[in-house]
Formats: structure tokens, C-alpha cells, sequence
């Protein structure tokens, strides 16, 4: 099995470090980061500057770092650096949470994305936490998870959305296939001014949850399970097309 290990916070980070090691008994690993940290780069590409590419060892890893977002890594990972065929892309494991709506803003989940637009099964890794993160038990978890999937054939333009509990492994009740929660971030611009004057903002929020989601990806977390989300690409609404359908747009003349 080839798998090509990328995610949105670079060669430093120790999700990454942590899922290496576990993924290197089972598979051929092919590490390709960006060069600085890119979380919130949701699927944005590098299309106005060329992209830089070094060959490093950091950590006891060979690795590509490129100068571009998660999504550049997958796309010149995919079709430049690497020569062999890639059996799964894995994004991750990432510090915080993939969840609800966030899930759009999210660069690990675009990376995953990627692997699924060029034809490749492909998983994201969150830890649905914000500090003190247990990326032992968030690699064992993953790796017994990729372990499980590997020989699952996955719909076009799907990928697997997981988010683990920061727990020790005794305290992780289980696993459960999710839905999308429809939780968001209730979000607004704090104005400040800095000491020449000039005036500037920051963006902050809070978590604002759905009730009445029982099966959500948020709910099994908040119940210490991990969460497991399949999501499609294709963001049509066919429901609300039949229903434009209806209005006749040709007869607007």
C-alpha cells in the first residue's frame, strides 16, 4: 500500500509526526506539506506565484515541502513528485476540530478532497480539541481505522471525514458513522486600533450548536465517540433544482 501523507500545519507538526510512524507499518509513506502553516485555506490553489519545491529529512522523515496550500501539496504530489501509483491520501492529523459547517474553511478536509477529484480514496484526521493534544491515541485510532478501510471501494468524489476525541484510548466509547451537524461558528470582528492609529480587526466566535442531532458528527463527539463522515463533492441541491425548475428562467425575455 502507497499512501501520501499530507495537512495544513507543515513537517513540525506532531499529529503528522505521530501518524507517520503508525502509517509505516502498513504502507509505503510519501510525506508532502506546506511550508508554513495553512489552516482556513479551505480548497484555494496556488495559481499567481510558481510553486517551490525542497526535498528535505527533518525528524527522520524525507519529506516534500511545497510553497503552497494542503490542496497544492495533493495536486503536485500526486502528478509530479511522486512516481509511483498512490493507493490513499491521508490528511491529518490535524490540531482541532473538523466539524459541522467548519468542515468548508477546513484545509485538511480540502486536502482529502483533492486525493477524491483525482480519483484516489482519500481520509482527513482532526482531533476535536483545542489544546493538550493526544496524538498517540488519535494515530492508533487512525490507523486502525485506515486499516478497516483500505480494502473498501469509495464512491466517486467521496471522501471520509474523521474527528477523533482527545481521550486516552480506554475513554473512547466507540465509533459512529455520522451525518454533517449543521453547527456553525456564531461569528463577528472585534475593531481595534493599534499605537499608530491605524485601525484593524479579529475575527472571533463561538461554537453555536444544533440541537436534536443525534447522529451528527458533533454529537458523537460530545458523547466520546469518534466520528467517521462520509462527504460528497457534488454540492448540487436537487431538491431546490427541480423546485428553480418550476420558475421557467427561459421566459424571462
Amino acid at each position: 500500500m502507497k499512501i501520501l501523507l499530507t495537512n495544513d500545519d507543515g513537517i513540525f507538526s506532531e499529529g503528522l509526526r505521530a501518524i507517520y510512524k503508525k502509517l509505516k507499518e502498513i504502507a509505503d509513506v510519501f510525506v508532502v506539506v506546506p511550508e508554513t502553516e495553512k489552516s482556513a485555506t479551505s480548497h484555494s490553489i496556488n495559481l499567481l506565484s510558481p510553486l517551490r519545491v525542497k526535498k528535505v529529512k527533518v525528524n527522520g522523515i524525507t519529506c516534500y515541502i511545497v510553497s503552497g496550500t494542503p490542496v497544492d501539496c495533493v495536486k503536485i504530489g500526486i502528478k509530479e513528485l511522486i512516481k509511483e501509483k498512490i493507493d490513499m491520501v491521508v490528511s491529518g492529523i490535524n490540531p482541532g476540530p473538523n466539524l459541522g459547517m467548519d468542515i468548508l474553511y477546513s484545509g485538511t478536509v480540502s486536502a482529502a478532497s483533492e486525493g477524491a477529484i483525482l480519483g484516489i480514496p482519500s481520509i482527513s484526521i482532526s482531533i476535536a480539541d483545542y489544546k493538550n493534544f493526544n496524538f498517540k491515541t488519535a494515530a492508533e485510532i487512525s490507523l486502525r481505522i485506515i486499516k478497516k478501510i483500505k480494502s473498501i471501494k469509495f464512491p466517486k468524489d467521496t471522501i471520509l471525514n474523521v474527528n477523533i476525541p482527545n481521550k486516552e484510548i480506554d475513554e473512547i466509547k466507540g465509533i459512529k458513522i455520522t451525518y454533517q451537524s449543521e453547527s456553525r461558528f456564531n461569528e463577528e470582528y472585534e475593531k481595534r486600533v493599534d499605537p499608530r492609529g491605524n485601525i484593524y480587526f479579529w475575527l472571533k466566535g463561538f461554537f453555536e450548536e444544533k440541537i436534536d442531532e443525534m447522529e451528527s458528527d458533533v454529537s458523537a463527539i460530545k458523547n466520546d465517540y469518534v466520528s467517521i463522515t462520509p462527504l460528497h463533492l457534488n454540492l448540487t441541491d436537487y431538491k431546490f433544482l427541480e423546485n428553480l425548475k418550476s420558475i421557467k428562467f427561459e421566459n424571462f425575455k
